[in-house]
């Protein structure tokens, strides 16, 4: 079993993994805007693996809540099989 981490608000009830389009359009609405926070910070690249992208994801994820002075940020996870 692997791990996925995905960023989200307090205020945020849907679920990203599952219910990703509500999810998106509850955090563009109130302006939170946190894939494109995410993208600005995860250093990601078609050149590493996906397990390598992952981890790079979750370093991004939590030093984004690290700096979060505002104390919205939360990170949930997901198990998910591997291949």
């Amino acid at each position: 079993m692997a791990r996925r981490c995905a960023l989200t608000t307090v205020d945020n009830p849907f679920n990203p993994f599952e219910q990703f389009t509500s999810w998106f359009l509850f955090d563009e609405e109130k302006g939170y805007h946190s894939s494109a926070y995410l993208g600005r910070i995860a250093r990601t690249s078609d050149q590493l693996s996906d397990e390598e992208n992952n981890q790079e994801i979750e370093r991004a994820i939590d030093e984004i809540i690290k700096y979060d002075f505002t104390n919205i940020y939360r990170k949930v996870t997901q198990q998910v099989a591997t291949a």
